[in-house]
């Protein structure tokens, strides 16, 4: 019996006829499976395809990043389709960031390669660099295998009831697919990341010739574990289930225990893949995008883009580690000027005040990048993550660099292996042996690995509740604008909590030497936010649940 690549999946229950021919050919290529994996370079090509679905968070919805539907920050622009998240326009008829055929053509597009990928060439055996490529020819079902069970990762976290898809399927079975529960999504998951890092090595520098950075590894697969057992521990999937925060915990603890990763003290993690702290990203090829949509208005090219909010600068501490207090006068004043902040701050955002491009950034209310000038941050900040600043937007003279978007770092991972710890254990100082397994490190340690990266002190806050507050916190910072804080105010169910977005309204009048500004600032609220429990999961659109009744849509969508 013919069997069906989940490539077409959609089309095929459409149509029945010639679909065989179509699923037996490359999306891209249209070539025949036999040519396609007919030597070493043909077949490491749709292997690449595959990677090629890794998507990147530059421009994730809506031509921008999903932060900008967070409490860390907006869109300069309110046409931006993004508000449809938290503005009541989101549903099952036409869902934002709907992604559910996508991924899906991306695991079929895995599968496609696992089913067919040859053992061998033996008649390439006296051709130049046979054993190297033998060495990764053999890798490559295991890399994709990771990558597949990456794809289902990210259905489960927005749809929830999702279908394991683990092989190519025959037309009648697509009709009559039966999805999966979450546990049983989380555990094939789980059993996927174990399969593959059984045999995938800890870095592909010295296995190959071109010493290739930004494969699936041994890392990137157990880091992969840790989050999925994280986010099936969490408060939306879960309601205090140690067992299952220390599953979480070990996983995470598995990664730290290969002892490749590393906060390096003063090292930059962003956009550098040399970096101890890199596990897993998706090259993007060289482009001035990211930097066109993000620079600010006022700066040629600039579109504001994602503007960060006031709520995310307040949460950067003051540079000798106190939590930054608005309502504390010496704070207050001392807000805009990074020397005086988590040296992260600067990293971040952009300020009123701070040298861009040889340029003092003004966003202050008649500044050179303030309001009213259309486009203008209705924050007073922008975004500085992630840019490369020596990107040249200028017409006629125009320059573009490469980007990495970082989807797992060594710091997420003692992130969540301190979270789950906690909640484990509801001890910030735990270290000890559970179940079988020595922590030997505790909570607060795995979170001041990361603070020593950046030169910031010690938390020292004592107390489950107060501890789990500064953890929280330090998640939202270190990890900003990387994709996490969306799902995490989601997992945590903390969502009503987060509608009210901030920023600062900044007045200047000319100092008495009439080269400089003395600046004012007033908080102000920037938008007011709906939030609604079923938000903490996508629906399922309607066209997919037509085409397969057995599929459930979530909690607060039936009746959209």
């Amino acid at each position: 019996m013919k069997k069906y690549n989940l490539l077409a999946l959609a089309a095929c229950l459409w149509m029945t006829t010639a679909c065989s021919d179509f699923l037996e050919l490359n999306e891209s290529g249209y070539n025949s499976v036999e040519y396609q994996f007919s030597t070493f370079d043909r077949t490491k090509a749709v292997a690449t395809n595959v990677y090629g679905y890794l998507k990147d968070g530059y421009s994730e919805v809506c031509s921008t990043m999903i932060d900008a539907a967070t409490d860390d920050a907006v869109n300069a622009w309110s046409t931006n389709g993004i508000k449809g998240f938290y503005d009541g326009s989101w549903n099952t008829s036409a869902p934002i960031g709907d992604v559910w055929e996508y991924y899906y053509r991306a695991i079929a597009a895995a599968n496609y390669f696992i089913e067919h990928c040859p053992a061998d060439f033996p008649a390439a055996k006296y051709q130049e660099k046979y054993e190297e490529k033998l060495k990764e020819l053999k890798l490559y079902p295991y890399e994709i295998q990771a990558l597949r069970a990456y794809f289902h990762f990210e259905l489960l976290k927005r749809y929830k009831n999702i279908i394991i898809a683990d092989r190519q399927f025959t037309l009648e079975e697509v009709n009559e697919l039966q999805p999966a529960t979450f546990a049983e999504a989380v555990n094939w998951i789980v059993g996927e990341c174990d399969e593959a890092a059984k045999f995938l090595p800890v870095t592909f520098k010295g296995m190959t010739s071109t010493d290739e950075v930004g494969r699936a590894t041994k890392g990137m697969a157990l880091a992969l574990k840790a989050r999925v057992l994280l986010y099936a521990a969490s408060p939306l999937n879960s309601t205090d289930n140690q067992a299952k925060w220390l599953k979480a915990a070990k996983a995470a603890k598995a990664v730290i225990d290969l002892n490749v990763y590393q906060e390096k003290p003063g090292e930059e993690v962003i956009n550098n893949p040399n970096s101890l702290d890199f596990i897993f990203g998706r090259w993007n090829g060289v482009s001035n995008s990211f930097e066109s949509a993000n620079f600010p208005i006022g700066y040629e090219g600039g579109n504001s883009g994602v503007c960060p909010s006031h709520n995310l600068v307040e949460a950067f501490d003051m540079r000798d580690g106190t939590p930054f207090d608005w309502n504390n006068p010496e704070h207050r004043n001392k807000a805009l000027e990074p020397s005086e902040r988590d040296p992260r701050l600067a990293q971040t955002v952009l300020m009123n005040g701070q040298t861009f491009k040889d340029k003092v950034v003004e966003s202050f209310i008649g500044g050179m990048n303030g309001l009213p000038k259309e486009g203008a941050s209705p924050t007073s900040y922008y975004l500085r993550k992630h840019l490369n600043e020596a990107t040249d937007l200028t017409t006629g003279s125009a320059t573009s660099y490469q980007h990495i978007w970082p989807l797992f770092r060594y710091a997420e991972v003692l992130l969540n292996y301190a979270e789950a710890l906690l909640e484990a254990t509801k001890e910030p100082d735990f270290k000890g042996t559970l179940d079988n397994v020595q922590y030997t490190v505790s909570p607060r340690e795995a979170v001041n690995m990361i603070r020593t990266r950046v030169d910031m002190n010690a938390v020292e806050t004592t107390g489950y509740d107060a501890f789990k507050k500064r953890l929280r916190n330090e998640r939202r910072v270190e990890l900003a604008f990387e994709g996490h804080r969306f799902w995490d105010i989601r997992r945590w169910m903390t969502g009503t909590s987060t509608t009210r977005i901030e920023g600062l309204s900044i007045t200047a009048v000319k100092d008495e030497s009439g080269k400089g500004y003395i600046y004012s600032y007033e908080k102000k609220t920037v938008q007011e936010r709906i939030w609604e429990e079923r938000m903490n999961y996508y629906p399922i659109q309607d066209v997919e649940l037509f085409k397969n009744h057995n599929l459930v849509q979530n909690e607060g969508w039936e009746s959209n």
